[in-house]
């Protein structure tokens, strides 16, 4: 049997990290570990597909490896959510904020693959936020955040281990996430 293996995608605000996730999951067939969240649902976005959306009070009845608050909602991690991805492939992603990457390194040691993604200049973060449909006070809080300023760099508990992916040109950053998972021995189509 082969060891379970987590791409933990993680990187600031708008760099791409649920594109990358969607790309695992379309193009290689690796599931995504579905997070938990207390901030309302996006135009399109459905319960248990992008998240599951929780109330303040049900996101506090589940087992996390983490949770974190950012711009005033809760994001977390659940323990049956990384088992049930596992069920179904031995390899599966996650997308978290840099501080829930190390975590998981904490956690899972060398079965984390953490792929960070970064862009050369931080304005067009502002652009991709709008254009995902984000409201405009949320994307001023988020730009404001402690939380958004520390993932724009690679924390020094992650350089080890992780891949930085630069996201300027989605067909660039594809080019080299498919390099990547020929480095570990990733076909198309996995599971």
């Amino acid at each position: 049997m082969l060891p379970q293996r987590l791409f933990v995608i993680t990187g600031a605000t708008g760099t791409g990290k649920t594109t990358v996730s969607h790309y695992l999951t379309k193009y290689y067939q690796i599931p995504r570990v579905i997070t938990h969240t207390t901030r309302p649902p996006r135009p399109n976005e459905k319960n248990g597909r992008a998240y599951y959306f929780e109330t303040p009070t049900s996101f506090f009845t589940k087992h996390y490896i983490e949770y974190v608050k950012y711009a005033d909602y809760y994001y977390g991690s659940s323990r049956e959510a990384l088992a049930a991805a596992w069920h179904k492939c031995e390899y599966a992603s996650i997308v978290l904020d840099t501080k829930g990457a190390i975590t998981y390194v904490e956690a899972l040691g060398d079965q984390v693959i953490p792929l960070f993604l970064t862009v050369k200049h931080t304005t067009a973060l502002v652009t991709r936020l709008a254009k995902r449909g984000d409201q405009q006070e949320m994307i001023r809080r988020r730009l404001a955040s402690a939380e958004y300023k520390r993932d724009l760099q690679l924390p020094v508990q992650l350089a080890r281990q992780a891949e930085v992916i630069v996201n300027d040109e989605w067909a660039t950053a594809r080019a080299q996430i498919d390099a990547i998972m020929g480095n570990y021995g990733i076909k198309k189509a996995l599971c």
